[in-house]
């Protein structure tokens, strides 16, 4: 259920208010390619500006519109524990397949309060629980041994690995086995991290090239077979273009644009975050004609 190509989805707005039609839309245009799972509500969905009642309601659509065609995990982080916990049993309750769990940002808790940020949240849910481990936005990198004390409780399944760094995934396997379920959330790494003992990419490249993203991961599955991987490696050299300038400004300005130019939605963002410089909008065009996209 848990592997490969989970799209980070956007949250749609239109005049600051929740365009549901358009987050509506969006899912439908993933599952009809091909897309293995879908996020709402995490970084790429703009969750810091999310009022509590649009943050359920974009689970509760991504659930309803889903499905059960392809698993939702829902983005149900915070640094409060209580208000994680209590946005974790709701998307239980919706019916999501998993919660992804950031590490408190801000507060920059030392390991042991990591750990027991996660077993606390563990102790109150039944759902499978993904750590998100994003150094950069976050603060702090959880380490390989705090991971492998949480993977001892019954509902750490994973991790959203989003440090960059290839030689984490090989540790993390090492030291927690092989059904420790690794996604990277680096777009660029996605071929490599799969190389080296992952099985998936929670990816934001996935909002505007949902196709491309899901054939390489699905050929990624049989990485044994010589020919399927070198098809694989044939679409990440096409992606990886696309990949950087998801990221020429700050996630998600860029992928809001660029699905804006599929007809999907607006490319309107929640302050703090702007929409990109025009030179940048220009870039993003000639790489979607590139592709096909438009």
């Amino acid at each position: 259920m848990f592997k490969g190509s989970f799209a980070a989805l956007i949250t749609p707005f239109n005049n600051n208010r929740l365009d549901k039609e358009a987050f509506v839309r969006l899912i439908h245009h993933q599952i009809d390619n091909g897309t293995h799972g879908l996020v709402p509500g995490g970084t790429t969905g703009e969750s810091p500006t999310l009022s509590h009642k649009e943050h359920r309601e974009i689970i509760n659509i991504c659930v309803r519109e889903s499905k059960d065609k392809i698993p939702v995990m829902a983005g149900t982080g915070s640094n409060s524990t209580e208000e994680a916990i209590e946005l974790t049993r709701f998307a239980e309750k919706a019916g999501a397949k998993a919660a992804l769990i950031v590490t408190p940002y801000y507060n920059k808790p030392t390991q042991e309060g990591l750990y027991q940020h996660y077993k606390a949240i563990n102790n109150k849910c039944g759902i499978p629980i993904f750590i998100y481990n994003i150094p950069g936005r976050s603060v702090i990198d959880m380490s390989v041994d705090t991971m492998a004390r949480l993977y001892e409780l019954k509902n750490i399944a994973g991790v959203k690995d989003a440090t960059g760094d290839l030689k984490r995934v090989i540790l993390q396997r090492k030291k927690l086995g092989k059904n420790f379920i690794q996604f990277t959330g680096e777009d660029l790494n996605a071929f490599e991290f799969n190389l080296r003992g992952g099985i998936g990419c929670i990816s934001v490249s996935a909002n505007v090239a949902p196709k491309l993203c899901s054939d390489l991961q699905t050929l990624m599955f049989y990485k044994e077979d010589k020919l399927l991987l070198k098809k694989a490696k044939e679409i990440n050299q096409k992606l990886i273009p696309l990949h950087h300038l998801m990221f020429i400004e700050t996630n998600p300005a860029p992928v809001k644009y660029s699905v804006s130019l599929l007809k999907i939605c607006k490319p309107d963002l929640r302050l703090p975050m702007v929409t990109i410089a025009k030179k940048n909008q220009i870039k993003i065009r000639k790489i979607l004609k590139k592709l096909s996209l438009i």
